[in-house]
Formats: C-alpha cells, sequence, structure tokens
C-alpha cells in the first residue's frame, strides 16, 4: 500500500503543514481529496480550502483520526500533550501511523500519551518542503515497522530530500536544517543590502546575490568539492575576494553562524528535555 492509498490527516493547518501540503500536491504524490486537516482557526480553514480546493478542512481532532490512516501531527510543541491526550481515544494502533513534525517531541513523548503499541514517526523536516526542496531527518519508535518507515519515506520524498537518523541527532538537526533557512535567508538580506550599498538597484542586487547563492550550491553538489576547494576556486593572491573574505573575518562571520547554529540546538535540547520532564510524571 502507497501514499496515493491512504487518507492523510493533519492536525494543525499552520505554515509547516501547508508547505507540506503544498508539496505533495506539487509533486503529485496524492491528491487533495485524500488530505483531511483539523485547525481550530475557521479564517485559517477558509483559506487552506480555497488554496487546496477538494481539501477537507474540520474542526474535530478525533474526527480526523477516524477518517484518516496516515497522521500528522503539525501543532506546536507546547499543546502536544493536549492533542495526545484528546486524540488517544481515537488512535487504532493496527491501523494508524502517527507521523510528528513538532520540534523537541522526543518519540518517548509520543508514546506515553498514544495507545500502546502506536506506530510513531519523528521528522524534523524544514520549510523548502514549499518547492520540493526540503530536507528531513526521520526515526521510528519502538513499534514503527520497516513497511512503515518506507511510507514515512516516501512521503518525505515528495516535497525533497530525507535521512534515516537516529533520534541522539534530532536537537542537531533542528538547529542546522530546521532553522537552517532563516540563517540563509538572513545571510541572502546582507549580500543584497550589501549590494545595493555599493550601488547596486536593489532588483539587480537581488537577481545577482540569488543566483550566486543557487549557483554555488549546484557547484558544491555537481562537482563533489567541499567549500574550502571552491572558495579556493574564487579567491586569487590579492585579489578582491580575499580583501572581502578577510572583512568577514574580522567581523566574526563563521562563529557567528556555528554559534546560531548551535544556539537553535541547545533550544532544541531545552524543550526535549521539558517534555521529558512531562513524561517523568
Amino acid at each position: 500500500m502507497g501514499l496515493k492509498d491512504l487518507t492523510l490527516g493533519f492536525i494543525g493547518g499552520g505554515q509547516m503543514a501547508e508547505a507540506l501540503i503544498r508539496g505533495l500536491l506539487k509533486s503529485q504524490s496524492t491528491a487533495p481529496e485524500r488530505i483531511i486537516v483539523s485547525e481550530p482557526f475557521e479564517p485559517r480553514q477558509k483559506y487552506l480550502t480555497r488554496e487546496f480546493p477538494g481539501l477537507k478542512a474540520i474542526f474535530d481532532n478525533c474526527g480526523l483520526v477516524r477518517e484518516s490512516d496516515f497522521i500528522v501531527l503539525a501543532v506546536k510543541p507546547q499543546i502536544m500533550k493536549e492533542v495526545l491526550s484528546e486524540i488517544s481515544l481515537a488512535v487504532d494502533p493496527t491501523r494508524h501511523l502517527v507521523v510528528s513534525i513538532a520540534a523537541g517531541i522526543p518519540l518517548a513523548f509520543l508514546e506515553r500519551f498514544l495507545p500502546e503499541k502506536t506506530r510513531v514517526v519523528r521528522v524534523m523536516p524544514n520549510t523548502a518542503a514549499l518547492v520540493l526542496a526540503s530536507i528531513s531527518a526521520f526515526t521510528g519508535g519502538r513499534y514503527t515497522t520497516a513497511e512503515d518507515l518506507a511510507l514515512v519515506e516516501e512521503f518525505l520524498k515528495a516535497f525533497g530530500e530525507c535521512l534515516l537518523l537516529p533520534e541522539v541527532y534530532f536537537d542537531a538537526v533542528t538547529g542546522l536544517s530546521g532553522s537552517g533557512p532563516a540563517f540563509v535567508a538572513a545571510f541572502l538580506e546582507a549580500l543584497i543590502d550589501g549590494g545595493v550599498k555599493v550601488g547596486l538597484p536593489r532588483p539587480v542586487a537581488e537577481k545577482l546575490a540569488l543566483v550566486t547563492l543557487s549557483g554555488t550550491a549546484k557547484l558544491f553538489q555537481e562537482t563533489g568539492k567541499n567549500p574550502y576547494e571552491i572558495k579556493s576556486m574564487v579567491t586569487s593572491p590579492g585579489g578582491t575576494t580575499i580583501c572581502g573574505l578577510k572583512a568577514l573575518a574580522e567581523r566574526g562571520f563563521s562563529g557567528s553562524l556555528m554559534a546560531a547554529v548551535e544556539a537553535a540546538t541547545e533550544r532544541s535540547a531545552e524543550l526535549t528535555e521539558k517534555v521529558l520532564k512531562e513524561v517523568s510524571k
């Protein structure tokens, strides 16, 4: 049985859920009629049904579970316990596969508040799912089968690439690829502003910066060269690039980026620790 044979239920209809739904439909991995979203905010419901004709939006989390086979938990970590407690009576471990995309919520927490032997999978995607270019990490719980993991891999490949990783890496994954699009956007914004500062019209600076960024990523992927080698290809003795790199080094560019990933990772770990304390109560 593949993804197209299942009804997909999203509990939570926020930005990430929208990105995943958009990716699934763009890649034709499912049809909008096979997707149900439970969303408490009525204007958001109307937006989703207008944006994705055929999609069903409801208020009832338990009703969604009963109608779905593949359940995606796309809610904020702060309300996960409440949601799990609510849907636990409706979840059937023999039928339902439950997938969480909430940052900082470990498998132990999901299993603690769902019926015994529920098959759960933890996923950390990023918002590039919107353009079918996400990179997602995923890992399975105690009762998850190889078939379940294959189904989740199919789900994730509908909007990008994925890696099956041990859960111990998930805080770091959150800090790097989960938060990473914001860091890259901040870098791109600064690059554009730099172009404007030296006299380029903003539309020209935006075009130059964006294509430079995407082209460099493609160069890295297709040549197999590491970042140092690519940097060396551009940097000639006494030239413009080495002067720019010196300015970045003097202002702590590399250290700042590493600190950003570290800070995001630490925050994810804090959320995880808080959740684990809830499990132990």
